[in-house]
């Protein structure tokens, strides 16, 4: 559907993430996927979809000089905001335990912002739903940590995982969005695009 709308553009996605990957496949884009190295360093100053707007524009801004006149880039990036502070990444086991101990029995939310750029306009959007665990006992935390290992996944685990299907009591807003990508604010824009 979206191919003659995107024919005169040629899509780069940077993100290494499978699922964003994934995502573009499902909606039948024709993309490239292009990498470069950024330090996902934020100031201290910003909260919620602040930080994921600052990351997302700072991904693109990576590409400024490297963009041709038909090439239209999307970068992205995805937290976890809970008890007013960004959840990253886990680093370790513990770290991803804590976590997960963490948003037990709690409500919190799944950010992600998208960026989309070509070299006449720059274009920023976010989404934010809301996850409610029940409560997680340190067996089913364990269990989930050691057979699937979320230490790539903001908030240390995978919505569409295991522990989504055993934990998540409710869930309000997108659920492409809380994988990675809102979806359907995806194809929106490329529908509008002239």
């Amino acid at each position: 559907m979206l191919k003659e709308k995107l024919k005169d553009y040629k899509i780069i996605l940077a993100s290494s993430s499978p699922r964003r990957q994934q995502f573009f496949r499902d909606l039948h884009l024709d993309f490239d996927v292009r990498l470069k190295e950024v330090d996902e360093i934020f100031p201290d100053d910003l909260k919620h979809h602040e930080i994921t707007d600052f990351l997302a524009l700072l991904k693109s801004n990576a590409f400024d000089t490297n963009l041709a006149d038909n090439e239209l880039l999307v970068t992205s990036d995805t937290i976890v905001w809970h008890n007013d502070r960004a959840l990253g990444k886990p680093k370790d086991y513990n770290d991803a335990f804590e976590i997960l101990k963490s948003l037990s029995n709690a409500t919190h939310e799944v950010i992600t912002s998208v960026c989309f750029k070509t070299n006449q306009k720059t274009v920023l959007i976010h989404e934010v739903s809301k996850v409610t665990f029940c409560e997680l006992s340190d067996e089913v935390i364990d269990y989930y940590i050691k057979n699937y290992k979320p230490f790539d996944k903001a908030g240390a685990y995978g919505i569409q995982e295991w522990i989504g299907f055993v934990g998540v009591s409710k869930i309000e807003g997108s659920y492409s969005n809380i994988m990675g990508l809102p979806v359907k604010r995806v194809f929106d824009y490329f529908q509008q695009l002239p």
